[in-house]
């Protein structure tokens, strides 16, 4: 049995920093240096590895083991919910139905910035609704290409507009996690989700159009930014304050989207936007069968993964459930029980288990395989052999970013066990009364190491609301601050950057996509650490 040491440099601040090095090396390593994603992960493992030996002490075969452990969770179920996602939106291309799907939008508008907010921010916030796990990001990036958009802008649109969404996460989950963790009141910290995100997010819209086309595309389209920013945050705020996080990118997005086709049948830019390069707009109109027929993938794979998300059929696959025997539970030799988790980041020692867990059906990567069989058996344009020759090429395109985003993980899971994430944390807390101006840093960190929003509530919801105890302010409050600060990561982790990079058919070019996102998510983090301290006096 080995102790987490959370302080190996006795001063916390110095452990702290010592235990950030490797993400300052990483966002180096691709903004400074311009590394291929592949070979800055390949670096920062390595530094992770020297850094837990040297510096915490953490013996060599447990660190191998976080790192198996990091790298076989990247594979699965990451890895796999990614390469089924792309398979799916490839099976839509080859299919044909992308012809039929680019004439639907133009039928609501040909203006692009248009598309964009139906696409990136609406579309892409369902999918966060119900998928999560970089779907979003994969399907909306791959769609704005196929639309025009050059494939860097495509995914830093797309990863940008999940600011807006990913709070929430798949069926709320995010905030789930946060208020069960933190041991705080899930509807008061509704609350405080709703008075830290709900404002900027009335704003990401305005932002999209300024990217896409400057202070001249956002003035000839502000009516549509109005329009779709408040109802947007509106029915957000609504859902979260009377129905809770569940369904809080369900509703918005499905009624923004309905209400922007309405809208744009009354109203259009008198300037229309189109992208260099972009396809000319087809003068045809398809048939309502045909629109239906072109966008079933999608809507088939909501359904699916809506069904998974179900508290019923998940019980089916509980210990005592009737499946229960298809989630193979696979310990980590040197590692499973072996190393200890300690005060003040637990309330007492307590082991930590690792155990690989492969849920052959329950994973939504198997939602969405079943989603693509669905669409296989419905196209009558894809054989079999043309499907699985589909699968081939997504596999050759997609390798490199999967072991890039294992071996991120496999970064994740040594800091995780070795206590590295824990001493970050620490460091930060010692600031006393200010520390609710840097505590949505620490989810910040905790994203860009997990790449997400849940790992990292799972890691610092506890000491969230520990500091806040001790320093007299609200727990909800805090612990949602964890939540907000983690969100504006995503923009830039490196899971969603491989993602990203990896739909729009840019593999190697990680850096040029996190460069041209990292000063939004620098931003965005700044606005959540001064109005969680100034709501710190408030609340």
């Amino acid at each position: 049995m080995w102790q987490q040491i959370y302080d190996p440099l006795e001063s916390p601040y110095l452990s702290a920093l010592a235990a950030a090095f490797p993400i300052l090396f990483f966002l180096f390593a691709l903004t400074v240096l311009k590394l291929k994603g592949l070979n800055a992960a390949i670096g920062t493992l390595a530094i992770s590895i020297v850094l837990s030996f040297v510096v915490i002490d953490m013996p060599l075969g447990k660190i191998l083991g976080a790192a198996i452990f990091g790298i076989l969770s990247g594979l699965w179920p990451i890895g796999y919910i990614v390469l089924m996602a792309v398979w799916l939106y490839k099976l839509a291309v080859k299919s044909g139905k992308f012809d039929v799907i680019r004439a639907s939008i133009a039928t609501i508008s040909d203006d692009q910035r248009i598309q964009v907010i139906l696409i990136a921010f609406c579309f892409g916030a369902f999918l966060e609704g119900v998928a999560g796990f970089g779907v979003p990001i994969a399907i909306c990036a791959a769609l704005l290409v196929e639309l025009g958009f050059k494939p860097i802008k495509s995914a830093m649109l797309c990863l940008l507009a999940n600011a807006a969404s990913g709070a929430y996460g798949a069926i709320g989950i995010p905030v789930l996690v946060g208020a069960h963790l933190g041991e705080v009141d899930l509807a008061h910290m509704s609350v405080m989700m709703i008075a830290i995100v709900q404002l900027s997010t009335l704003f990401i819209p305005l932002v999209l159009i300024l990217v896409l086309d400057g202070f001249r595309g956002v003035r000839e389209t502000w009516p549509v930014l109005l329009l779709i920013g408040i109802l947007f945050s509106a029915l957000q705020t609504l859902t979260l304050y009377c129905l809770g996080p569940e369904l809080t990118d369900i509703v918005a997005p499905l009624v923004s989207m309905a209400t922007l086709a309405l809208f744009m049948q009354f109203w259009q830019p008198k300037r229309i936007y189109r992208e260099d390069g972009a396809p000319a707009v087809s003068a045809q109109r398809w048939s309502l069968s045909a629109v239906i027929e072109a966008w079933s993938p999608f809507y088939i794979l909501t359904g699916v993964i809506l069904l998974w998300s179900l508290p019923q059929f998940k019980r089916l696959f509980a210990s005592d459930g009737l499946f229960a025997a298809t989630v193979l539970k696979l310990p980590i030799p040197l590692l499973h029980m072996q190393v200890e988790e300690m005060p003040p980041i637990a309330p007492a020692a307590h082991a930590l288990p690792a155990v690989w867990n492969v849920a052959l059906i329950s994973a939504p990567g198997t939602a969405i395989l079943l989603a693509v069989v669905i669409t296989i058996l419905l196209s009558p344009k894809l054989s079999p052999s043309e499907a699985l020759n589909q699968l081939k090429v997504t596999v050759r395109e997609l390798w490199k970013p999967l072991i890039m985003i294992s071996l991120v993980m496999a970064v994740a899971y040594i800091a995780n066990f070795s206590g590295a994430s824990s001493s970050i944390g620490l460091g930060l807390a010692q600031t006393g009364r200010i520390f609710p101006l840097i505590a949505p840093l620490i989810g910040w960190c905790g994203v860009f190491i997990t790449g997400s929003v849940v790992n990292s509530n799972t890691l610092f919801a506890q000491l969230q609301a520990v500091t806040a105890t001790q320093i007299g302010i609200s727990e909800s409050l805090l612990v949602a601050a964890n939540t907000s600060g983690g969100v504006m990561a995503k923009l830039i982790s490196p899971q969603s950057i491989a993602i990203a990079a990896a739909a729009v058919g840019q593999v190697g070019r990680e850096s040029d996509i996190m460069r041209t996102t990292l000063a939004f998510s620098f931003a965005l983090l700044v606005y959540v650490c001064l109005w969680t301290f100034v709501l710190s006096f408030v609340v």
